[in-house]
């Protein structure tokens, strides 16, 4: 519930303009106290009683504090009519305006919210409390001059507080005026109070992070020098003195720093990138010893022994990988593929390891060691050469080598089938031969041996929805969640987002647009909770000191809906909605229009269907009828909740998403372009972004934002071949409008020339197709784009010239090919 201070309002039951008598007075302390204890039911009793007086019947403080009871209790509609009743009666009470202001925030209406609060602080300019909301408001909208502005109003009421001096600081710092931020901290630090040692530690370490980046390096390394015995978070100090040191190009002290690092975790990659750069080694075997001095120190290390694999060549990458593998696959560690898949982009290296790991299999199944020549070794047990069978089918997968993959899967499984590891591999095979169905059989066998797996059940349940079994799916997804709500439910509340965009792009492989955006926009609100849910680390990492990781939580919450799950929600969304604005469904007939086009048979049919569900109900309510008193009031208990929940719902939030609303948009377009901007603003760097964003505004027939949408995707990758459609498309779309004005047909016509570097679309699309003859991709939109030339321009097209461009997709040099590009085309 939303929390007003007692302090605040004890004074307010004597308003200047509406006095209360001294019994209402007694009874609005009673109200407050009810409040701040959360016994809102009692509250509005004695609210009612206040205002059952005539005199009192339009007290402006009671009516605001009953609505921000009848808040918490979820009507939204009575609580906002009880605070505009309270604020008309009593404007000049800041109470009033600092609840509505709360209301408003609580509705999401953040912009509303400050407007009450500054309206609140005009009447009450040395309210605490009412500050302390509006800068948090401030902040969580990014507005930081006016935050900078109400925390030095903070400071200035209470300068012995620290949260008052920190947050100064922190607003400085975001506006990046780091000189002034570090003069605040500074004097802070020389008046502060006792402080618990780690606060003290956090603050040093956020000092120096100003100190970095206002440029300052020298002083930042002195300052970690200074103040290195009192910093309690060891490895961060010597993360950020490493760097520093790199900075100034002081190598040697740095690599000092980093095999620091390296001995309280020698698994970290990065801390092996950075030794490499402070040490600088002119030549691999240079190099090589780097990680040579790291084995013989650390001998139970793995990273050392294997990021040598992605440098060395030869003679030398054939003996570290052979070592390597024989340790990996005598522990038996199942993820020794994902580990080795970095180094397939170099095709020698793949064929090494082919060649060793089909080497130890053929040694493993004659002599039970790695190779006959090791005499001197000892006898591999029976789970290194499953291991190595694991490993095999997982390496011919990968080259899409599927029979292979599977001939050496089914030998694991016949020597171990109760191995779980195993079914997911023989599922990875099929999914990635295109047999998402008989992948989901093989996943679900492996689920089988081990129910109580979340993760073979996650996975089980991914490879049914990617085969379009959605109810099989939550089915499984069931045993893992709250008992007594379904799978989706539930995993909407914890917002699971892979299993929410997998039904999505099922929802939309199945055709069953409704339910796909359904899931498209659960996806957004979750984003929506995850931007809003920052609200209460606000005044949590004031409190805490916790600075660093603050101003972090805020650049990732900017960042947001950059994330990949975002974009594929909203490329999802947006395509959906494109293809209802191409083919928009037809609404429902309502009950009388569907009587009508009945026949009489048809009416008796839907006439008995209705008669027995009413006999159904109406023994429901017989049964129900019959409960003793304890349901009753339990029934009458949740029909409650039921009632606030269904309130809570009304607002913007919780509002119920119904796919039939939802496919039968009146406005598609406008709805895409609320999934667009986002993207749009922040990440603008993928091509994808652009070309989405020109699939509306052609529909929209926005000559010039389809114009920009092209530029910028080809500022990106001249070269995709769906921007080539949309190149073509624009050029004829110009050439066909006659009622352009003049200077939008001159820039129109400008960049056109530039992009399509030719004479004209035709001369334009012959180059493309021989620029790019090997890609099938490319030649699929050429020849997309040619039948809508042929009609535009038949006179520069012939049938023989038509028959020749389709013959040149089924040439068999032609390279990306698959299953997906050969459907698409």
């Amino acid at each position: 519930a939303l929390r007003v201070v007692p302090s605040i309002l004890s004074r307010q039951g004597m308003s200047k303009s509406q006095p209360l008598p001294p019994k209402e007075q007694t009874l609005f302390k009673r109200v407050l106290k009810c409040y701040e204890q959360k016994q809102f039911k009692n509250g509005l009793k004695f609210a009612k009683q206040i205002l059952s007086n005539p005199k009192q019947s339009e007290h402006g403080e009671t009516l605001a504090m009953k609505g921000l009871m009848l808040n918490a209790l979820g009507k939204k509609d009575e609580a906002f009519d009880h605070a505009r009743r309270g604020l008309k009666s009593d404007i000049r009470s800041h109470v009033c305006w600092h609840v509505y202001g709360l209301l408003q925030r609580a509705d999401r209406k953040f912009d509303e919210a400050i407007k009450c609060y500054r309206n609140a602080l005009k009447l009450d300019q040395e309210n605490l409390q009412i500050m302390r909301d509006l800068s948090l408001l401030q902040v969580q909208m990014r507005d930081l001059e006016g935050y900078r502005e109400t925390r030095y109003q903070l400071l200035q009421q209470r300068p012995a507080q620290r949260q008052s001096w920190i947050g100064y600081a922190v607003s400085y710092h975001l506006l990046k005026e780091y000189s002034m931020a570090l003069s605040i901290i500074e004097q802070f630090s020389d008046t502060q109070m006792e402080t618990l040692e780690y606060e003290k530690s956090e603050l040093f370490l956020y000092q120096n992070m100003l100190l970095v980046e206002s440029g300052q390096h020298q002083a930042a390394v002195d300052h970690l020098e200074k103040f290195e015995s009192q910093v309690v978070d060891k490895i961060s100090l010597l993360e950020a003195k490493g760097d520093l040191l790199m900075t100034l190009g002081r190598q040697s002290e740095a690599a000092l720093v980093y095999r620091e690092l390296l001995e309280r975790n020698p698994e970290n990659i990065l801390y092996y990138r950075r030794l490499e750069e402070a040490r600088q080694p002119a030549t691999v075997e240079e190099r090589l010893a780097i990680y040579a001095e790291q084995i013989e120190h650390r001998h139970s290390a793995s990273l050392p022994r294997r990021l040598p694999l992605s440098f060395l060549t030869g003679e030398k990458f054939q003996g570290f990988l052979d070592a390597y593998m024989r340790r990996m696959l005598a522990k038996g560690a199942a993820p020794l593929f994902k580990l080795l898949k970095c180094l397939y982009s170099d095709a020698e290296k793949v064929q090494t390891i082919e060649q060793t790991a089909l080497g130890f299999l053929e040694s493993l199944a004659t002599c039970e060691k790695f190779s006959p020549e090791d005499a001197d070794s000892d006898i591999q047990p029976p789970t290194t050469e499953l291991w190595t069978l694991h490993l095999i089918a997982r390496h011919f997968c990968y080259l899409h080598q599927w029979e292979k993959a599977l001939e050496y899967i089914n030998r694991a499984l016949e020597h171990t089938p109760t191995l779980v590891e195993l079914y997911v591999v023989k599922g990875k095979i099929y999914k990635s031969a295109g047999d998402c169905q008989k992948a989901a059989e093989c996943l679900n066998d492996g689920r089988m041996l081990d129910t109580a797996d979340r993760y073979i059940n996650c996975k089980c349940a991914k490879y049914m929805l990617q085969s379009d079994q959605v109810e099989r799916a939550e089915e499984l997804c069931s045993m893992f969640t709250r008992e007594g709500s379904s799978a989706a439910d539930t995993l909407n509340e914890m917002q699971c987002i892979w299993f929410e965009r997998e039904c999505a792009l099922s929802y939309q492989r199945q055709g069953q647009w409704g339910k796909a955006l359904q899931k498209c926009h659960e996806i957004e609100r979750h984003f929506v909770e995850i931007f809003d849910d920052q609200f209460d680390f606000h005044t949590y990492c004031m409190r805490k000191m916790t600075l660093r990781s603050y101003v972090e939580l805020l650049q990732v919450e900017d960042k947001l809906r950059s994330h990949p799950f975002y974009f594929d929600a909203a490329r999802l969304a947006i395509e959906i909605y494109i293809r209802l604005y191409d083919k928009p469904l037809v609404a429902q007939h309502s009950v009388d229009d569907q009587l009508a086009e009945m026949s009489e048979q048809e009416k008796k049919k839907l006439l008995s269907k209705q008669r027995k569900a009413q006999k159904k109900a109406a023994h429901k309510q017989q049964v129900h009828s019959g409960q003793d008193k304890d349901g009753v009031k339990k029934d009458a208990k949740e029909k409650e909740v039921k009632q606030a929940d269904s309130e809570k719902r009304e607002s913007g939030k919780d509002q119920i998403l119904l796919p039939e609303e939802l496919e039968t948009t009146k406005e598609p377009l406008e709805e895409a372009l609320k999934f667009l901007r986002p993207l749009q603003t922040l990440v603008s760097g993928r091509v994808e972004t652009h070309l989405l964003a020109y699939r509306i505004y052609c529909r929209k027939k926005k000559l010039l934002l389809m114009l920009q949408s092209v530029k910028r995707a080809a500022a990106i990758d001249q070269n995709h071949h769906e921007l080539h459609e949309h190149i073509v498309d624009l050029a004829l779309a110009v050439a066909a409008s006659e009622s352009l004005a003049r200077p939008v047909s001159a820039i129109l016509r400008t960049s056109l020339l530039a992009l399509l570097d030719a004479p004209d679309v035709y001369e334009f699309n012959s180059q493309f197709r021989s620029t790019h003859a090997k890609s099938l991709p490319h030649l699929l939109s050429g020849t997309y784009r040619d039948r809508k030339q042929l009609l535009l321009c038949s006179e520069r097209y012939t049938l023989v010239q038509v028959h020749s461009i389709y013959n040149c997709l089924y040439e068999l040099s032609v390279e990306s090919q698959n299953v997906r590009i050969c459907c698409w085309g």
